[in-house]
């Protein structure tokens, strides 16, 4: 009878469902092992065998998009799981695998010019493990493997940021967004405790039952949990005032990594947060929505007034542009999950978000491909070195411009448009029309530098335009970013369809 027992909690595990975090993992450690075999001359395969690992780990999302998916489930409750691969399980993990993989693709070449000042093994471990614990987040249903995804994909991008040998802003950037981060980190945990101690689950879809019916005695104590658990999310999409680590941080890591966290660490923070507020705290909505919706308006602001100000600066820094920008960015993402609080149709508010990130990630990812291109002519990447850039390379001269026209709003970058006015028209139905009308004023705001470093591509170099050779890793992360902004662009409704989230 006791075998019996014992049979009746062991779980099958589908293997099918987990595949994509596990194959990049997986592939993590073939490279760790790797790399100590392989000579200086060899290492070079590491970085094809990530990108490999990465696409086929991107591959692996298609077997399931038949319909779906949940293992390590309640072994009373089917219905209770821990990993779940739904609609925007999916949609997510190839947000990030995605990223991850232009990423790789922008690697391979920072790799090959950094002189062996980037260890390469190491350096492809700890891309995979980040990689790994991003995919694993959006599946995440209960909050001790959503603590644990976070920071799986946490961890290794703090050594990924000041993997640098010798260099004192990578070790500084690395050490502020270490710090920050923990801190973030337990702040959320004590949050995590506070709400089981009131539910006595982990379990999403429990809590969101069990919450609505805490003694009156207990209430403070939930809603002290609920905002406290809020707090780590709001570090990883680079909130305000948990945003000031951004800046330094992606000036002093490689440039790579900095457009990896720029884009997946968002991915990461945003899936989070839409999770355990819409999930997992839809009945606290009067808590959080609120909250968020001030969030948003400050972000948006400090990021674009934050990107305005480095025009004061004579040789102020691409990626530290790009920095604010992205915080500007993440106002804009925020917008829809604070309307989701106050919405009929909390799904579409959520899917603008989806969809917003989509456009994001694919010309936030274009623009710093190209810095990765200019960058290796002029490794200080100041918005100066841009001036010409249309004389010395003429098509990447005119991707850049139409990525920062994306991230503006402005045609030809319908994509941007689009995808602005969509969180816009989330805003409206929500009845948040003073945030809207604060993303309206940010919007005009953010066209002014945009605008500005556009224009300057085109204009007379100072010199003699130097010839930008663009290696084939590059060359392939730049083109898949244009075609698809390009794609994106030319049928803008499609982001919208495909980021239908399934959460509810």
């Amino acid at each position: 009878m006791s075998a019996l027992a014992a049979q009746s909690v062991v779980q099958s595990v589908d293997w099918l469902a987990i595949a994509p975090p596990t194959i990049a993992a997986v592939v993590g450690l073939v490279v760790l092992v790797a790399d100590l075999f392989l000579g200086d001359s060899k290492k070079a395969l590491l970085g094809w065998l990530s990108v490999a690992g990465l696409a086929a780990s991107a591959l692996m999302l298609l077997p399931l998009l038949d319909g779906d998916r949940a293992t390590f489930c309640l072994t009373g409750d089917a219905d209770v799981c821990s990993y779940t691969a739904d609609r925007f399980t999916l949609v997510i993990q190839l947000l990030v695998l995605g990223g991850a993989l232009l990423t790789a693709l922008l690697s391979v070449t920072a790799l090959k010019d950094s002189n062996k000042e980037l260890p390469e093994g190491e350096y492809w471990f700890l891309l995979l493990s980040s990689a790994a614990g991003a995919a694993l987040l959006p599946a995440s249903r209960d909050l001790a493997t959503l603590i644990v995804a976070l920071e799986v994909a946490s961890l290794p991008a703090f050594a990924l940021v000041g993997i640098k040998r010798g260099d004192r802003k990578s070790s500084e950037a690395a050490l502020k967004f270490f710090l920050s981060s923990v801190t973030a980190t337990a702040v959320s945990l004590m949050g995590v405790s506070f709400v089981y101690a009131t539910t006595g689950t982990l379990y999403l879809t429990e809590i969101a039952d069990k919450i609505q019916q805490v003694d009156g005695q207990f209430h403070t104590l939930a809603q002290a949990g609920v905002a406290l658990t809020l707090i780590g999310f709001a570090f990883k999409t680079a909130a305000v005032p948990f945003h000031f680590w951004v800046p330094d941080t992606y000036v002093g890591a490689p440039l790579p990594i900095a457009a990896y966290l720029s884009v997946v660490g968002k991915a990461v923070g945003f899936s989070g947060l839409i999770l355990v507020t819409v999930v997992a705290f839809p009945s606290y909505a009067d808590v959080w929505g609120p909250a968020l919706a001030v969030l948003a308006a400050l972000t948006m602001t400090v990021g674009n007034v934050g990107a305005l100000r480095q025009q004061s600066t004579r040789a102020y820094s691409a990626v530290r542009l790009l920095a604010w920008s992205s915080v500007g960015q993440a106002g804009y993402l925020l917008v829809p999950i604070a309307a989701a609080a106050y919405s009929k149709d909390a799904e579409k508010a959520i899917g603008s978000t989806v969809a917003y990130a989509l456009m994001y990630a694919s010309v936030n990812l274009g623009a710093f491909a190209v810095a990765a291109l200019v960058a290796r002519t002029s490794p200080l990447n100041r918005i100066s070195d841009y001036r010409g850039l249309y004389a010395a390379s003429p098509l990447s001269a005119l991707l850049l411009g139409f990525f920062l026209l994306c991230l503006a709003g402005l045609p030809p970058g319908i994509i941007g448009l689009f995808a602005k006015v969509t969180v816009f028209s989330a805003a409206v139905d929500a009845g948040l029309g003073w945030l809207a009308v604060v993303m309206a004023v940010n919007v005009v705001i953010a066209l002014f530098y945009y605008l500005q470093w556009t224009t300057l591509l085109f204009r007379a170099p100072e010199g003699e335009p130097g010839k930008h050779r663009v290696p084939a890793p590059l060359t392939a992360a730049i083109a898949l970013t244009a075609v698809l902004g390009i794609a994106l662009s030319g049928a803008p409704q499609l982001a919208l369809r495909f980021s239908a989230t399934g959460l509810f």
